[in-house]
C-alpha cells in the first residue's frame, strides 16, 4: 500500500523512458525538465550532484542517476522499481528488433520520422548546460574548470576515461582554496555492505562459472557465458554506450574470427557484423538507455538455439548489463553521503558540478560538429532545419510551458510530415 503513493512518480518515469532521446547528456536535460522543474522530486543542485557522482562509477550513468531519484523518494525498493520501469520499454523494443531483424535489416539509415531527433537532443543538452551554468559556475576557478572540461570533452568525447578523469581533476582543483567553503557537519548514514559484497561475489562466481562451463562443454554454457559477458561490461565500462558498443563489437564480431578461436574451433558467442551494426544504429534512434542494446545482442547471440533461448538471451543480456550498475550506485551513494560531512568533499562538489556543466557544453558542440557543422560546410538546407530545431527546442524549454514529451512528439511528427 505504501508504494501506491509513488504511482504518479513511476508514471512520470515511464513517460520519461518513452521520450528520452539523445543518450546520457540528453537524458540529463529531460530529467532536469521533468523531475526538477515540473515534479520537484529533487532540486537542481541534487540532480547535478547525483549526475556527477554517477559519472565516477562504471555503468549506465543516466540509469544510475534516475535510480538515485527513486532511492531519494522511497528507498531501495522504489529505486529498483524505477530502474525496471526505465529500462523496460527500450529493452522490449531491442528484443523485438532481434526477432524482427529481417524486416529492419534494410533500414540502414534512420527513418525520416527520426530526422529531427538528434538536433532536438542537442537542444536539450544545450538547455541543460545553460540552466546548470547559472547554478554551478560562480567564480574564477569554476569558470576555468567549465572551459577546460568543455574543450576536453569536445576533443576526447569517445575516450573511455575522459569523464571520470575530468570529474576527479575538477574535484581536486577546487580543494586548493579553503576559504570559500568552511567545514560542515552532516550526520552519518548507515551503510549496507550487502550490495557491494553481492557485486564482487557475482563478479567472481560468474567469471569462474563461465570458464568452467566452456572448458567442460556444458549444454547451456552459452547462456552462462552471455551473463558473464554482460555483467563484466556493466561492471567495467566507463563512458556510456559509446564505449560499450565497441567492446561488444570486439566480443561478438571480431573475437570469433580471430585465429586462436578458429584454430581451437571453439563455439563462442557470435553475431553477424551487419546484424550488430543494424542493432547499434537502431538503439540510438529509440528512447531510453543505450545500454539496452544488451537485450538485442543477448537475443542475437542465442538466436540459433531456438525462440525460447532467443528470448532468454535478451533477458539475460538486460539483467546482466544493468545489475552491476544498480548494485554499485546503491552501495556507494550512502558512502558518498557520509563523506560529505567533510569540507574537502563540499569543495570537491564545487569543482565536480562545474565539470558536469563543461561536459554538457562540450557534448553539445561535439554533437553539432557531426551534424549541424557538416551540413553548413556542405551548404545543405538541412543546416537551416538543424539550427531551427535546436533553437526552437531551447526556447520552448526555457519558456517552461510545454512538457518535454510533447516537444519530442512534435519533432517526430515534423519529421514524418517532411
Amino acid at each position: 500500500m505504501i508504494m501506491l503513493r509513488h504511482i504518479p512518480f513511476l508514471k512520470s518515469v515511464l513517460l520519461h523512458s518513452l521520450t528520452a532521446f539523445g543518450g546520457p547528456q540528453g537524458h540529463m536535460g529531460m530529467m532536469m525538465k521533468t523531475f526538477v522543474q515540473e515534479r520537484r522530486d529533487l532540486t537542481e543542485k541534487e540532480l547535478l550532484e547525483y549526475n556527477g557522482f554517477c559519472q565516477l562509477l562504471p555503468g549506465a550513468s543516466s540509469t544510475q542517476t534516475l535510480t538515485l531519484i527513486g532511492y531519494k523518494r522511497g528507498g531501495v525498493w522504489l529505486a529498483l522499481l524505477t530502474l525496471l520501469v526505465w529500462i523496460l520499454p527500450a529493452c522490449t523494443l531491442m528484443t523485438g528488433l532481434s526477432f524482427l531483424l529481417d524486416y529492419f535489416a534494410g533500414l540502414q539509415k534512420k527513418a525520416a520520422i527520426f530526422q529531427f531527433i538528434q538536433p532536438m537532443a542537442i537542444g536539450f543538452i544545450a538547455y541543460s548546460a545553460y540552466r546548470t551554468f547559472g547554478i554551478s559556475v560562480h567564480n574564477t576557478i569554476t569558470r576555468v574548470i567549465t572551459l577546460m572540461a568543455t574543450i576536453a570533452t569536445f576533443l576526447a568525447f569517445k575516450t573511455p576515461w575522459v569523464f571520470p578523469v575530468l570529474i576527479l581533476l575538477a574535484g581536486i582543483a577546487t580543494n586548493f582554496s579553503e576559504k570559500r567553503i568552511p567545514q560542515k557537519e552532516i550526520p552519518s548514514k548507515k551503510i549496507s555492505w550487502g550490495n557491494i559484497l553481492l557485486f564482487f561475489l557475482l563478479f567472481g562466481v560468474t567469471g569462474y562459472w563461465s570458464e568452467t562451463a566452456t572448458a567442460e562443454n556444458w549444454k547451456n554454457r552459452k547462456a552462462i557465458n552471455l551473463f558473464e559477458n554482460n555483467y563484466r561490461f556493466g561492471s567495467l565500462v566507463f563512458g556510456g554506450g559509446d564505449v560499450l558498443i565497441p567492446l561488444m563489437y570486439e566480443q561478438y564480431v571480431t573475437r570469433p574470427q580471430t585465429k586462436r578461436i578458429q584454430e581451437n574451433k571453439r563455439d563462442v558467442l557470435k553475431i553477424d557484423r551487419e546484424d550488430f551494426l543494424t542493432g547499434s544504429g537502431i538503439v540510438r534512434a529509440i528512447p531510453g538507455p543505450v545500454f539496452s542494446i544488451a537485450a538485442f545482442t543477448g537475443g542475437m547471440a542465442l538466436s540459433e538455439e531456438g525462440d525460447a533461448m532467443h528470448l532468454l538471451g535478451s533477458l539475460i543480456g538486460a539483467v546482466g548489463i544493468f545489475l552491476p550498475s544498480a548494485l554499485l550506485v546503491l552501495f556507494f551513494f550512502p558512502v558518498w553521503q557520509n563523506l560529505k560531512r567533510y569540507a574537502v568533499i563540499y569543495r570537491s562538489l564545487e569543482g565536480i558540478n562545474a565539470a558536469v556543466v563543461g561536459i554538457m557544453a562540450g557534448s553539445t558542440v561535439y554533437l553539432m560538429k557531426d551534424n549541424v557543422f557538416v551540413h553548413i560546410y556542405e551548404f545543405q538546407w538541412a543546416a537551416v532545419w538543424d539550427i531551427g530545431i535546436i533553437a526552437g527546442t531551447f526556447y520552448l524549454l526555457r519558456l517552461n510551458r510545454i512538457p518535454a514529451p510533447f516537444i519530442v512528439l512534435g519533432c517526430l511528427l515534423l519529421g514524418g510530415l517532411l
